[in-house]
């Protein structure tokens, strides 16, 4: 007897902050917005509006960059009282649909509705109905992905953005990922992407031709995910009751970082990379620190400390203890934090103060955020 054909939706809100910001006040609709920290506060983007990101604005931009992109941007600091109250309300939508829901952060869930009875079970008539509803209740746009696997529904959600759908039949799985860009895949950021290219790796159908054992010498145990997915494969369950213990950011670099210094040097961005996912996911209270080193012959090892702010003296002391472990070349980099529950901690520190300011302890040294900037700016 076959099991049940699993039906996935991934709903992802437009520009989230942004849009309950333009929402409340329709003066920012037509102008270039952005939520995040002043860059005199050496604050990152959170989040922009669409008029924005025709300047080259996104997430993770240290504020200074996005204004030299855009010196009319309007930077606003974050409201989450605000903003937890909307993902409140999109999330009891959700849950007139199924119960097997799985948030991703304020905006962005998983909905497994496969046997719901709603819009006479079809799961494209059910993402319409949610969009609509968030668009009446809210006052703002959703996109959505349907698909038999979370990994194809996050890809499908971002096809018709903003305000739009895609449903990838399971009938069209095979065609639609072979043409699929490997930057699409889950896991693939732009150095994987780039390494991909060197290799005369560009879609899916490249990938397929590749032996396991070929994509595992040049990407670790990776390689075996990369071959799935590029199969459409994705047997990862909708979890409604996992509850996420961290949140981390990684890097892994075309070419290997020979030594402490030229991972020292990495640090910067990528702590304003976590201090972007932090603010996405309303700066979540944390009582841990960690650092993860992956190095050339594939063994790895991470480094934890606690910690209630971001701290770039303590991110390099763990980074300088990580690399004493192996000390040899280094394929990936990663810095997190370990979330705290309400049982932790009498009185945690937020990343933001409540005027979206940096809190003194969390924010970069100057000669940090340059070097991040110079990051990014040649990359």
């Amino acid at each position: 007897m076959n099991a049940i054909q699993r039906k996935i939706i991934h709903v992802d809100c437009d520009c989230f902050y942004a849009a309950i910001e333009m929402r409340d006040d329709p003066s920012l609709r037509e102008v270039p917005l952005a939520i995040g920290g002043r860059p005199e506060t050496r604050g990152v983007v959170a989040t922009c509006n669409y008029v924005a990101r025709r300047f080259g604005v996104h997430s993770a931009m240290a504020s200074a960059r996005a204004l030299r992109l855009c010196p009319e941007l309007v930077i606003l600091p974050p409201d989450m009282a605000r903003y937890r109250l909307a993902s409140q309300q999109i999330m009891a939508i959700y849950q007139r649909y199924t119960e097997l829901i799985e948030p991703l952060s304020l905006d962005e869930a998983y909905l497994d509705v496969s046997g719901r009875p709603h819009e006479q079970g079809s799961a494209t008539r059910m993402a319409e109905a949610i969009r609509r509803q968030i668009r009446d209740e809210v006052g703002i746009t959703a996109s959505a992905g349907i698909a038999p696997n979370k990994f194809l529904a996050k890809v499908a959600s971002d096809w018709n953005k903003p305000d739009g759908q895609f449903l990838v039949r399971p009938q069209d799985v095979d065609a639609f990922v072979a043409a699929l860009p490997v930057e699409k895949v889950h896991g693939v950021g732009k150095v994987t992407a780039e390494r991909l290219h060197r290799l005369g790796i560009h879609s899916c159908g490249d990938l397929r031709r590749w032996t396991p054992a070929d994509l595992f010498r040049h990407f670790g145990r990776f390689g075996e995910q990369l071959l799935a997915m590029a199969h459409g494969m994705d047997e990862r369950p909708v979890s409604p009751d996992r509850s996420r213990k961290s949140i981390s950011v990684e890097e892994t670099y075309a070419q290997d970082l020979p030594d402490l210094p030229s991972c020292l040097s990495k640090l910067p961005e990528l702590v304003e990379r976590l201090q972007a996912r932090l603010a996405r996911n309303g700066n979540p209270e944390f009582k841990g620190l960690s650092v993860k080193l992956k190095f050339d012959d594939f063994s790895q090892t991470t480094v934890e400390q606690l910690g209630q702010v971001l701290s770039m003296p303590v991110f390099g002391q763990l980074l300088r203890t990580g690399f004493a472990r192996g000390a040899r070349p280094v394929r990936l980099l990663g810095v997190g934090v370990k979330l705290a529950d309400e049982h932790d901690l009498p009185r945690q520190l937020r990343l933001f103060d409540r005027h979206g300011r940096p809190l003194p302890d969390s924010a970069l040294p100057t000669d940090a955020v340059e070097a991040a900037l110079r990051d990014q700016q040649g990359g």
